[in-house]
């Protein structure tokens, strides 16, 4: 049995003269959260063991940060406790980077903060990691010696999915999902620096890099009574499960993306952004945008406000190097080129002031510019929590893959880390010396601007990428009337660009809404012509096809959401489909300012 005693002098060898580290994520767990985190440091403190506790509250509602710094105030000898608290619930993964950053350890437990595992086992994982010389171990509910209580429809779910996993991942170990592993230091640091999962099969993932990548997996016996606090599962997050799942297959099997991902490289001096907004005025939206830079974990940055005439950002401001230069009602390219002149930072940050940062949108950025070969890098611009029911449906338009296909990384928090062509400016990295090379931003266009950067990027011998991580929220415009006009902009320029800048306009995904509008206005003709009713059947089958697949893809359990989604997959198409032909065809393009759609304006 898994309670057989077996020694701590184990672990005390293992360890030696360094230490320890346990990270527990921890979410709304007010009620024992200090007690287990005083359970835990006195276990290590009675067995003599030197440790680290670095607690990460994944943004709790509750009172569970009280609780935290409340024993962080307790001193026990040889067992330090931190805290790192998450300002956003930003999922299972995301907690665990952060907490495993804070970290010092050469060996790494990840614990469960509820403590269904408790950390007395501790020393089986390192009798198992030590006898077989193995990486990473793994508790496991299927190991003989383990002890298990919990209730028969969870046992149901989990030989499933293990079942699943076992046949489309082949790890050689029976449980992915126990909240106890132990890893040795480098590995835990190269399976994080190529995660992409932050929520629901982050485990599965973690295990899946580290055994692609040459570790070494064993398993451990596990005491686990869960007793009656597990409700039944909600079909959501099975969902969300199985398709975070199919993801890290597709990602191992398929791309072997993960075998031949690099982890990213760090500057290895001081490095500061400046951030750039280029906005018309103060709004609502651009104080969420500044009270998210407030809330940064990495602190070295300035942040560069343009409005159109001079504003009084008030207490806007605080914690961070404020700048305002009133620029008068000019195009955004020249706003940002002002703000390039005025910047004192090493990368320049664009964001637009309609986006607001996740906590640790610079300090993921970071990573990428010990590579003097990347000079810009862009993330995915999400749609927020909270927008209005009309804005919600234009976001999941932008977000469906029969609207954005390939491009869908976007607007989702994930997909792979990549090089990209073209990416545009509400969430964009760019090193200020190559901003100087190239000229900074074009001026004669609007939209557009972004896509003639980056592709002045390119031509200068740099290189753009793109990781899921480095993350806004960007709020959209909505359903019909503003959503339909910035597409039918985005369209125009698009189209022009194809045939005067070819490099990273010309793709064929661009002129797929075209081919459909063609088809449209001639099968409106043909079906009113004196044609037999097969021929017609025939002509009007791709149609019927396509509005299967568009009500597919918009389907959403509020049935208004899903007609308001559907009617938006029809009508993008459509109007960019139009304007993207009008712009291949213009012999100009017009110069724009900003309309007065700007999602700025909009109300709150």
């Amino acid at each position: 049995m898994v309670d057989r005693i077996v020694d701590w002098a184990v672990v005390r060898e293992a360890v030696g003269a360094g230490r320890l580290s346990v990270v527990m994520p921890v979410y709304n767990l007010a009620g024992e959260i200090g007690t287990n985190i005083a359970r835990t440091a006195r276990l290590f403190e009675e067995h003599h063991v030197p440790a680290e506790l670095v607690v990460v509250d994944d943004g709790s509602f509750d009172s569970t940060a009280f609780e935290i710094s409340c024993a962080i105030c307790e001193r026990y000898e040889g067992v330090e406790i931190k805290s790192v608290l998450m300002v956003k619930n930003g999922g299972k993964g995301a907690a665990l980077k952060a907490g495993f950053a804070a970290s010092t350890g050469e060996f790494v437990m990840l614990l469960d903060g509820d403590l269904d595992i408790h950390p007395e086992q501790t020393p089986c994982f390192f009798e198992a990691l030590l006898r077989s010389q193995a990486d990473v171990v793994v508790g496991s509910k299927r190991h003989r010696d383990s002890v298990v209580q919990y209730p028969w429809h969870r046992r149901i779910v989990s030989w499933a999915y293990f079942t699943l996993v076992r046949f489309f991942v082949g790890l050689p170990i029976t449980d992915t999902q126990t909240g106890m592993k132990l890893f040795r230091r480098e590995i835990l640091s190269e399976a994080l620096a190529r995660m992409l999962v932050k929520e629901y099969a982050f485990d599965l993932e973690l295990l899946a890099i580290a055994r692609q990548r040459g570790a070494r997996i064993v398993e451990a016996p596990v005491v686990i009574r869960f007793g009656t606090k597990f409700g039944a599962l909600k079909p959501r997050t099975v969902i969300a499960m199985a398709k975070d799942s199919l993801a890290v297959f597709y990602r191992l099997r398929i791309l072997r993306y993960y075998a031949k991902a690099p982890a990213p490289t760090a500057p290895k001096g001081d490095l500061k952004f400046s951030v750039v907004i280029a906005c018309p005025g103060r709004s609502w939206m651009l104080d969420e945008c500044l009270s998210g830079l407030q809330e940064q974990t990495f602190r070295n940055f300035e942040v560069i406000v343009l409005p159109d005439e001079d504003v009084d950002l008030g207490r806007a401001a605080n914690g961070f190097d404020l700048k305002t230069i009133p620029t008068g009602k000019v195009r955004p390219a020249e706003k940002r080129n002002i703000g390039i002149e005025a910047a004192s930072g090493d990368v320049v940050a664009f964001i637009d002031d309609d986006a607001y940062p996740d906590v640790r949108w610079l300090e993921y950025a970071v990573r990428y510019f010990g590579e003097s070969s990347i000079a810009a890098l862009g993330g995915p611009g999400v749609s927020p929590r909270g927008d209005s029911f009309m804005a919600e449906a234009g976001g999941r338009v932008y977000s469906s893959p029969l609207v954005s296909g390939g491009y869908r990384y976007r607007y989702e928090a994930g997909g792979v880390c990549r090089d990209v062509d073209d990416y545009p400016s509400c969430n964009l990295f760019v090193r200020r010396e190559v901003l100087k090379e190239i000229g900074g931003y074009r001026t004669d266009f609007w939209p557009g601007e972004d896509t003639l950067l980056c592709k002045d990027i390119l031509d200068a011998g740099y290189r753009i990428v793109y990781d899921p991580w480095v993350v806004v929220s960007h709020h959209r415009r909505p359903l019909f009337a503003p959503h339909l006009r910035q597409i039918g902009r985005y369209a125009f320029h698009r189209g022009y660009f194809v045939k005067r800048y070819p490099s990273n306009s010309l793709r064929i995904a661009y002129f797929l809404p075209s081919m459909f509008a063609l088809y449209c206005a001639g099968l409106s003709v043909f079906c009113l012509l004196p044609v037999p009713s097969m021929l017609k059947a025939v002509a009007v089958l791709p149609l019927a096809v396509y509005l299967f697949l568009a009500a597919l893809a918009s389907f959403s359990f509020n049935p208004l959401m899903w007609i308001l989604v559907f009617l938006g997959i029809v009508l993008t198409h459509l109007v960019y489909g139009v304007h993207f032909l009008v712009g291949l065809l213009a012999s100009r393009a017009p110069c724009e300012f900003i309309g007065t759609d700007h999602a700025s304006c909009l109300k709150k």
